[in-house]
């Protein structure tokens, strides 16, 4: 039987020593003013009543609606509440991870702030994980939002991602999920990265669950998500792609185009050195002259470009003693030793 990540603990008021916590809530906010005292409430509530230790934190965006005065007032109130506020509006993904870095339980959960995810669900959420997962994730199985604007392209952005990660998940958006604390840690957040999360997480060889959660309807303010995300998207997955098959061995995508680039290259270079020396035909104005010489230099540039990409990655790895690989238990004496 997998032991409990939460331990047995009294039901109090608040847990503001972080030696109790055990569960961080970490929410993004970013103009969420009228949302704001409701979310907060309902969380800890939910925290609460299932005798749950916990601290809840708010990152504030760069909020331009009074969200940012009114969450400092608030955690000047709360001692479960720690408000992060950000000098600007950096996005999603760097308010989220600043959530992360201030975060102190052993499990982390996120949700927004747009009182569209349920805080009814953590417990669930957190049951599941306690089964032997790393992450468990949200699947908006009955969502609450436009159709046009927002779920068709979310469920086209969902298929195309499933097919490039190969994590087979039904909704990457949804922000509610939780996670093992030591798994974020192991995460560098850029871009729009934080849609990518379970990918992420699977590269790093993570057990990954998912779960059906409630969505509700937006009560205050509007959506911050538009198509005009689309592209950043696509340019994050391609990342993604590149990071889950290349990572440690780039050399293996950059060095095999450019060999086949050279190969094809000089290939056309010797026909057309036969045509000349062979035949004495004149070679001077043929449009396989130039080709030949281009896809030569191309697959030169290409083999460069693997041999400093993989002095990189190597760079990359050894400067933060990040190994190439994760190890999840080592086993001795018939005992298990957690990782």
């Amino acid at each position: 039987m997998n032991r409990s990540i939460l331990s047995e603990t009294p039901k109090v008021e608040s847990y503001p020593a972080a030696a109790q916590l055990q569960v961080s809530a970490v929410v993004p906010i970013y103009n969420e003013v009228e949302s704001l005292p409701i979310l907060v409430e309902t969380i800890a509530n939910t925290f609460k009543n299932n005798a749950i230790p916990y601290e809840i934190i708010c990152v504030d965006d760069g909020s331009t609606d009074g969200s940012t005065d009114l969450l400092r007032q608030m955690a000047h109130q709360r001692s479960d509440l720690r408000a992060v506020l950000l000098r600007r509006n950096y996005g999603q993904t760097p308010a989220m991870a600043a959530g992360f870095n201030h975060a102190r339980g052993n499990v982390i959960v996120t949700l927004d702030g747009d009182l569209q995810n349920d805080p009814a669900d953590i417990p669930r959420l957190i049951a599941k994980l306690d089964e032997g997962y790393d992450l468990v994730s949200g699947w908006r199985k009955d969502r609450q939002d436009a159709v046009v604007t927002r779920l068709i392209p979310s469920r086209m952005a969902n298929w195309l991602i499933r097919k490039v990660t190969e994590v087979r998940i039904h909704d990457y958006g949804c922000s509610l999920k939780a996670y093992r604390a030591e798994l974020v840690r192991d995460m560098n957040l850029y871009g729009e990265l934080h849609r990518f999360l379970p990918a992420l997480a699977f590269i790093e060889g993570a057990r990954i669950a998912e779960l059906p959660v409630r969505h509700h309807a937006r009560r205050y303010g509007y959506s911050k998500y538009g198509l005009g995300r689309t592209f950043r998207v696509l340019m994050d997955l391609a990342t993604i792609f590149f990071m889950k098959k290349f990572l440690t061995r780039p050399m293996h995508v950059f060095g095999l185009f450019g060999l086949v680039s050279m190969l094809i290259g000089l290939g056309l270079a010797l026909y057309l050195c036969f045509l000349k020396l062979g035949l004495g035909m004149a070679i001077g104005d043929r449009p396989l002259l130039s080709l030949a010489v281009v896809l030569f230099l191309t697959g030169v540039q290409l083999f460069s470009f693997g041999l400093l990409a993989e002095l990189s990655m190597r760079t990359y790895h050894e400067s933060q003693n990040r190994p190439i690989y994760r190890v999840r238990e080592v086993v001795e004496s018939g005992e298990a030793a957690d990782a």
